[in-house]
């Protein structure tokens, strides 16, 4: 997803001359096209993400659309309250874009993981918050980022996540969800970020009778769609690789508990959930081998 970011920015900065680029000394083999092409639009701040925040707040405020790139915890939990006075309170021009989401960084331990962001985030206002599930969707949302108005986040995997969208996603409104297998089955997974790709692996070789939607856009929800769904199937379970409280299933149970109670959902459905059960793991390890000890799967 990382690769596909850097590249479709570079296209979209031939076409913007206002987008700019800030990254907190990393990214190096992957976001060089970029400084290469626009030195006057790239900056490296270094190991300073709170005041990368800031400088992105001060473009923003001079007309740039600026892009904040760091590793998942970093341009997000370290910096949440430059987030929230600088950039989301003058709905800043701003997009936060994390590479290395939930336990992607495995190795490092819980300093290097994001599995709380998704939470903290969505409570910020104005805030949109993005979590594609696959190289398609990043680029379709990098895509829609350039002419939103208003802050965003983007969390993105790490590298050599599989495609799952044949076709590029066309006429995509903030807040839709995407089927990627949308057959008969009584029971419908809907998941967000690259945890897609086990939710597949399971269905494959498990035989499993599921569904599956990805949820590319966490805040806001298409809450009409979410209710035609949960009338169309039996079940939904809901996957992701972040903390269970606040976080994906948090916020698409309080729409579907809201509009149950405005009336625009007949009946409530069963919705199970499968997330990170409040807990830090004692342990490090690939991203695989800490979503199997976190019970991250179907």
């Amino acid at each position: 997803m990382r690769t596909t970011f850097i590249e479709q920015l570079v296209i979209e900065a031939h076409e913007h001359p206002n987008i700019f680029l800030l990254v907190g000394d990393l990214g190096y083999h992957v976001v060089e096209p970029f400084a290469n092409a626009f030195p006057d639009r790239f900056i490296n701040v270094g190991i300073a993400e709170q005041n990368m925040a800031g400088i992105a707040a001060g473009l923003a405020m001079n007309g740039w659309i600026v892009y904040c790139y760091s590793i998942g915890n970093f341009p997000t939990l370290r910096c949440i309250e430059q987030i929230r006075n600088d950039i989301t309170y003058y709905k800043s021009n701003v997009r936060i874009v994390s590479v290395g989401a939930g336990y992607a960084y495995g190795s490092q331990g819980v300093s290097h993981q994001a599995t709380e962001e998704i939470g903290m985030l969505r409570t910020l206002p104005n805030m949109v918050v993005c979590s594609p599930s696959d190289p398609v969707e990043t680029r379709m949302l990098v895509q829609q980022s350039v002419t939103h108005q208003g802050p965003m986040y983007i969390r993105l995997g790490k590298a050599g996540e599989q495609v799952f969208h044949t076709a590029p996603i066309a006429d995509y409104q903030l807040g839709d969800l995407l089927p990627i297998v949308a057959s008969q089955s009584p029971t419908l997974v809907l998941t967000s970020g690259s945890i897609l790709a086990r939710v597949m692996e399971s269905r494959r070789e498990k035989s499993l009778p599921i569904d599956v939607y990805t949820v590319p856009v966490v805040k806001p929800l298409n809450a009409r769609q979410l209710c035609e769904l949960s009338m169309r199937y039996d079940q939904l379970i809901i996957v992701e690789e972040n903390q269970k409280s606040g976080g994906i299933g948090s916020a698409l149970i309080e729409v579907l508990s809201d509009s149950y109670n405005n009336g625009l959902l007949p009946r409530y459905p069963k919705v199970s959930r499968v997330a990170i059960n409040d807990i830090y793991l004692q342990i490090t390890g690939s991203q695989r081998y800490l979503q199997e000890a976190a019970g991250l799967i179907l």
